[in-house]
């Protein structure tokens, strides 16, 4: 069908990851778009026609989460390796890498002044670092499952987090207590937020549903079942109105949460669709999925809309920044199956001007900041040359390196160093972490065994006390 001038458009879209797309983030300033994907790589890419992408080498595992500091100069990941890493989005993409937890890490979220960063991880914690001296700060501790996501509040008082355990928890920041605590018998959330005004949470289900609570009252104000499969991300227009959704469907809704009613159903990516994320301004949003394509929409329903909803607002007996879900509808808890008047959009079946597809890509190998390009180029002697090409800079070029970075188009370009190029670091690397883990069994071990002894001698000295006890009462009786 013919896309009217307020429906959201699909205006470009992004080929550059090798597998699929997991965490899409805007630069505050609109003018980036990171991307994380299993490939192992991040993504900087820039809305200039023809403009170069940045590919940022360096995890060693699926990236699970980008986001960009408020005020754009650093760029966060996780990843399944275990680690986080911050990196400055630029040509050089240098990076520092923090050992953050024992298991795979899902989620990173700056605080609104940037001054902190949350990471959630499968060893069941939360845990907040300390932007300023880049030093780890405290722990949450009590789900009993994987956490997928931690966000911080807007106010930063709060951070919410979900499991796999089935609840979703809110955290005060202050006392580092659990506060509030929503379970689900039926699924877990893949995915939670808060609104912009920081009254509700959003949660996307692995049950296929959508569901948001109003924090203040502790009540479920909405509960979308529009996606026929497991929800994986949601996110929040700028002006709290609209709530975007992917789904292993294949699909992307758009839901008005003033009306309560799905609107829009997205259907530009093939296969899952695992991330969404408004821009700053709300004027564009992006998605990514299984088919490792990067979709920029051009967002235009909230033009309309926002100044019909202006105009309501003004009509208002109390004048606030803006309604709230629990002023307007619904009263009550309410199940949306949205069938009837929501608009299907297909960019597929229309002829587009996409602007340009593909853009050149920069391959950038990142190290440690610890490591030089000399202590690299000495390990690798017979590689030098191969890993030369992945600099920018070149100060840290040594003389046989062409001071040309590599650029080539998305098709031509390698994966990741090869494992003969980094394997003596690595294979190093591997070894420490290896003791490490041993280092900690033998840990627990020692610790359980003495609980154990504890108990053993607890028992033991109840049974003499019981002893004494029985041979002073047949002292006596005899």
């Amino acid at each position: 069908m013919a896309s009217a001038p307020e429906d959201p458009v699909l205006e470009r879209y992004f080929k550059g990851h090798k597998a699929a797309v997991t965490s899409v983030d805007f630069s505050p300033v609109g003018k980036q778009l990171a991307t994380g994907s299993w490939d192992t790589f991040l993504m900087l890419w820039n809305f200039k026609p023809q403009a170069r992408a940045f590919r940022y080498v360096g995890h060693k595992d699926v990236v699970t989460s980008v986001q960009f500091s408020p005020l754009g100069n650093l760029l966060a990941s996780a990843s399944r390796d275990r680690t986080i890493r911050l990196w400055i989005p630029d040509k050089r993409g240098k990076s520092s890498e923090f050992k953050a937890h024992t298991a795979p890490v899902r989620s990173v979220d700056f605080s609104s002044d940037g001054q902190f960063l949350a990471t959630a991880s499968e060893d069941k914690s939360i845990k907040v670092w300390n932007m300023h001296r880049q030093r780890f700060l405290y722990s949450l501790y009590r789900h009993t499952h994987w956490v997928r996501c931690a966000k911080f509040s807007p106010d930063g008082r709060l951070i919410v987090s979900c499991s796999e355990d089935k609840t979703i928890k809110i955290w005060d920041t202050s006392n580092k207590q659990c506060v509030n605590n929503f379970s689900d018998s039926l699924g877990f959330a893949n995915f939670v937020d808060f609104n912009p005004n920081g009254t509700c949470i959003a949660s996307a289900g692995s049950d296929h549903t959508v569901k948001i609570w109003d924090i203040r009252v502790n009540k479920l104000l909405q509960h979308y079942q529009v996606h026929s499969c497991g929800v994986n991300c949601i996110a929040f227009h700028p002006l709290g109105n609209y709530l975007l959704t992917a789904s292993s469907d294949g699909t992307i809704k758009i839901l008005d949460l003033l009306e309560g009613r799905l609107i829009y159903t997205l259907q530009g990516h093939t296969g899952p669709v695992f991330t969404v994320s408004f821009a700053k301004s709300g004027e564009l949003f992006a998605s990514g999925g299984a088919d490792a394509q990067v979709l920029l929409w051009r967002t235009n329903f909230d033009e309309l809309n926002h100044k019909d909803l202006t105009k309501r607002n003004l009509k208002r007996l109390h004048f606030d920044p803006a309604p709230h879900l629990f002023d307007i509808y619904p009263r009550a808890p309410h199940c949306h199956e949205g069938k009837i008047e929501t608009v299907e959009i297909n960019p597929k079946l229309e002829v587009m001007d996409l602007q340009t597809s593909t853009p050149p890509v920069v391959d950038i190998l990142s190290f440690d900041s610890s490591l030089t390009a000399e202590t690299v180029f000495r390990t690798l002697p017979d590689k030098g040359e191969e890993i030369c090409k992945h600099f920018l800079n070149p100060s840290l070029m040594s003389p046989g390196c062409s001071p040309k970075p590599l650029k080539k188009r998305t098709e031509d370009v390698s994966d990741m160093p090869s494992e003969s190029q980094r394997s003596v670091p690595l294979a190093v690397a591997e070894a420490l972490e290896h003791i490490m883990e041993q280092l900690n069994v033998l840990t627990q071990t020692v610790s359980i065994l003495e609980q154990r002894l504890t108990l053993t001698e607890d028992k033991l000295k109840d049974c003499l006390e019981n002893q004494n006890k029985l041979f002073n009462v047949i002292q006596q009786k005899s």
